[in-house]
């Protein structure tokens, strides 16, 4: 499976952020006086629960499209009903109740198509207004990992584990999954949708694990959890280059992976690189929202704590066996945390990692990564001539053509760098990479310009 994004670069609720106001207590409910009130509750409502309940209507009615539609209704729902009446006390339960209210409604009217009515005997009788006190969906605690690792089901493949869960829980969009697994939107929505399907036609249960089998799940939930970092570390569309709230959620869930499962060495590894990453990302951007790159970084401005903290967790996870992908990508971003400065960074080194981690599977993105390694270890020709075979697994990927732009720059090659940096750019849908982009290419167009007039003197 290609996992994306090595270096790393809201949930979705586009529908919801409409509205914009403020708001009061009135008894039991807090009253909505303005959109901006709706916006941001029901957002919030959204983000924090709209997975939890999706999850609730699948163990209820085993259908991922009946829960889907019903919990989208019950947010439509209350962005029309809670600045009336006020958001309840208990959003998550108000919401699950009226989805499942809504969903009762239609497997009511496909059944009763087929004359099977008294099928719907074992579901729960609806009502107009639920009831404010429903419980909430589980009591196992930290909810979400535990649906995380309800999700990634072994009779489904690995790859649509791993898109269901990010889709469904970890709040990326569709097309910020298929951005994860280097492919296009509408691949993705394929994917999804036979996976769907193939839930629903086989039965597949839809249920917490019990404790022993969760290691068997742990792969897959690992890759949820650093995909969903990925995303909010760099993000792949938008004006926001890091999604901090992303990044916390991921940091907390393998926190709580490595808690539950202590001498899992790729859990701890993950942790690891994680917090390397997380320790230096007040330096990622400047003042003005630009993007800043690892060799231009403030290294004073990084977590040394944290880095501290990452490097002992990598150690723990070295000496419980060979290592896995996690564990080498940690050791990869410690060598670059741990480097006095950029001039002082070990490539020899970085590039051996990265042969160790091709050697655990073939992965394009990996390879691109080596290629990178090699040519700042000394070798820009042989860096640039990997880079190049792997044009067509990567022409869809920007980062692909922004390192092969960088290696022609530093080979002052800069008509061909110029041209790489503008196929960078067509493909980059973050507005800040696309900043950053375009200001290299100024840079190419302002210096062919001087060699110009220099050579006209």
């Amino acid at each position: 499976m290609e996992r994306g994004r090595t270096d790393h670069r809201d949930p979705p609720g586009d529908g919801l952020r409409a509205v914009r106001g403020a708001g009061r207590e009135r008894g039991a409910r807090r009253v909505l006086t303005g959109p901006a009130a709706t916006s941001a509750v029901v957002e919030r409502a959204f983000r924090e629960h709209f997975g939890r309940a999706v999850a609730a209507l699948i163990l209820s009615f085993g259908d991922w499209d009946v829960a889907e539609d019903a919990v989208q209704d019950a947010f439509t729902t209350a962005l029309a009903r809670w600045p009336r009446d006020g958001a309840p006390r208990d959003p998550a339960a108000w919401i699950v109740a009226v989805a499942r209210n809504r969903a009762i409604d239609r497997v009511r009217r496909e059944r009763a198509l087929r004359g099977r009515l008294p099928e719907l005997t074992a579901l729960t009788p609806t009502h107009d207004e639920p009831h404010e006190d429903e419980p909430v969906l589980t009591s196992v605690p930290d909810e979400r990992l535990r649906l995380i690792f309800t999700c990634c089901h072994p009779a489904l493949s690995q790859e649509a584990q791993v898109a269901l869960t990010l889709r469904l829980l970890g709040g990326l969009s569709t097309a910020e999954v298929a951005h994860a697994f280097l492919v296009a939107e509408p691949t993705m929505a394929q994917r999804l949708a036979r996976a769907k399907a193939k839930i629903r036609d086989a039965q597949i249960p839809f249920r917490i694990p019990p404790d022993p089998k969760l290691p068997a799940r742990l792969d897959a939930v690992l890759d949820v959890i650093y995909l969903v970092f990925n995303e909010g570390y760099a993000a792949s569309a938008g004006d926001t280059h890091i999604r901090q709230s992303l990044c916390a959620e991921a940091l907390r869930l393998v926190t709580v992976v490595t808690e539950l499962l202590p001498d899992q060495p790729e859990a701890l590894g993950l942790q690891a690189l994680l917090l390397t990453h997380e320790a230096r990302r007040e330096t990622r951007v400047d003042a003005s929202g630009n993007l800043v790159l690892l060799e231009d970084q403030d290294r004073t401005r990084w977590d040394a704590d944290t880095i501290e903290h990452a490097t002992r967790l990598a150690t723990r996870a070295l000496r419980k066996g060979p290592p896995g992908r996690y564990v080498l990508q940690a050791a990869i971003a410690l060598e670059h945390a741990n480097a006095p400065t950029a001039a002082d960074t070990r490539w020899n080194r970085i590039a051996a990692y990265y042969s160790h981690l091709a050697a655990l599977g073939p992965d394009p993105v990996v390879e691109l990564n080596r290629a990178v390694a090699l040519a700042m270890a000394g070798d820009l020709e042989g860096g640039l001539a990997r880079i190049d075979a792997l044009g067509g697994a990567l022409d869809r990927y920007h980062y692909f053509h922004a390192a092969r732009a960088d290696l022609l720059r530093r080979l002052d090659r800069r008509a061909e760098a110029a041209a790489a940096y503008a196929r960078a750019l067509e493909r980059a849908r973050s507005e800040t990479e696309r900043a950053f982009l375009t200001r290299r290419l100024d840079e190419l167009e302002h210096d062919q310009d001087e060699g110009d007039d220099r050579a006209g003197r």
